[in-house]
């Protein structure tokens, strides 16, 4: 009797826990450990629904060790035919007072980043998206060889409400 409680129970919390990401269409993490300015992180995405929208996400992890209030981005879209879309972004990482915008416990925060809305894959296919980070030191025209504290970079694919 006791048993079949607890099988009930557990039974409960996975349809619970598995149901509560139902925007959820693509989500995926790459570990990074002092990000080199050369090195590129990329996501491969199959095919999806040419007819949906979407909305896409950057998710960045970091540590206190992360010594900067921003981040600058290059991104990269490729779709099945060959058409690409770059983007050079930059995102707040901080507030004013020095406080992590991210969540978290501990020293580890995580960044859900707003990439673009309202996105819609409309050639049927594979597309790669890939993220470089692009930090520079004010006045400095050479970029960051190794950047410290990120220690993963994610790529996010939802169902927009649209």
């Amino acid at each position: 009797m006791r048993s079949a409680f607890f099988v009930s129970l557990l039974t409960i919390t996975i349809i619970a826990f598995s149901s509560c990401d139902r925007a959820r269409v693509f989500d995926e993490y790459k570990p990074v450990k002092d990000w080199n300015k050369d090195s590129i992180v990329s996501f491969n995405i199959a095919s999806l629904d040419t007819s949906k929208v979407y909305d896409l996400f950057i998710n960045i992890r970091n540590t206190s060790d992360y010594n900067f209030s921003n981040l600058f981005l290059i991104t990269e879209i490729k779709f099945p035919e060959g058409k690409v879309i770059s983007d050079t972004l930059e995102y707040e990482m901080t507030k004013p007072n020095g406080e992590w915008l991210g969540t978290g416990f501990g020293d580890v925060k995580e960044s859900k980043l707003w990439y673009k809305e309202n996105v819609m894959f409309d050639e049927p296919g594979n597309y790669t998206v890939t993220i470089q980070q692009a930090m520079r030191k004010n006045g400095e025209v050479d970029g960051i060889k190794e950047l410290e504290g990120i220690t993963h970079v994610g790529f996010r694919i939802e169902n927009s409400d649209n």
